[in-house]
């Protein structure tokens, strides 16, 4: 069930997940898995990239923090210019990390974004 709203600036959270995702020439380089919003500003913080693996089997995920997205019409899915060699060298994501702040400082710095919460 598609609930895009092709004439607004806003999407359904569910039609966000799985939408492709490619790198600045073009190629694809995953998928989006699933989002994380800070709960108390409400601002979605990262996309959670799936890539890798056969028929879904052994797949990883990797955390991106949103402001390295852009939405592009002509591809039909989101374009970012962090490559997946950047994505796999990220700090090691697990369940845990989202409890850690310095994991997240290292995340942000690693993709040389400025920390939502200082925002």
């Amino acid at each position: 069930m598609d609930t895009a709203h092709p004439n607004h600036a806003f999407i359904s959270s569910e039609d966000v997940e799985g939408t492709k995702v490619f790198d600045k020439k073009g190629t694809r380089i995953g998928e989006i898995d699933h989002l994380m919003i800070d709960k108390v500003s409400g601002r979605v913080v990262y996309a959670v990239l799936s890539f890798g693996g056969l028929l879904g089997l052994g797949h990883k995920h990797f955390p991106l923090p949103w402001a390295r997205l852009s939405y592009d019409k002509k591809l039909d899915g989101f374009r970012t210019d962090v490559n997946e060699k950047e994505l796999r060298d990220a700090p090691e994501f697990s369940d845990d990390s989202w409890q850690s702040r310095d994991w997240e400082g290292r995340v942000h710095e690693h993709y040389n974004v400025p920390p939502y919460w200082g925002l």
